[in-house]
């Protein structure tokens, strides 16, 4: 959308095999801001990266997120497709500030990155 050289930009419903997503060659990085939303959608996008993961299995999911329960969680999710989670800590690349280049985000909400892997690989 910004005009940049092979950049394929793809619209995807978590959940569901589109032709669109069949088309995708391998990927190395999936950006997905803010997709862990509502508890009933973690699986299905779970079930997307794990398929994009069959076909690159070093592919990993760079997300950033609001906690919004601390009674959500994605762990018995990543157990059972064989994924992990690591943690990045905002300060390692200093977004831990109440305004983030020049917006008012995150303001007050407390937000997390993380980035999901097949568990068998190392970052």
């Amino acid at each position: 959308m910004n005009n940049l050289p092979k950049v394929h930009v793809v619209g995807l419903t978590w959940g569901h095999v589109s032709q669109d997503l069949l088309a995708l060659p391998p990927q190395d990085i999936i950006l997905a801001s803010d997709v862990f939303f509502e508890p009933e959608d973690f699986e299905d996008i779970l079930t997307t990266v794990y398929f994009l993961m069959q076909k690159n299995p070093k592919v990993q999911l760079w997300s950033t997120y609001q906690i919004r329960s601390a009674d959500w969680s994605l762990e018995a999710l990543l157990y059972k497709w064989d994924m992990k989670c690591v943690h990045i800590p905002l300060e390692s690349f200093d977004a831990d500030k109440e305004d983030i280049a020049e917006s008012a985000l995150p303001g007050r909400h407390t937000v997390e990155m993380l980035v999901i892997s097949f568990a068998k690989d190392s970052l």
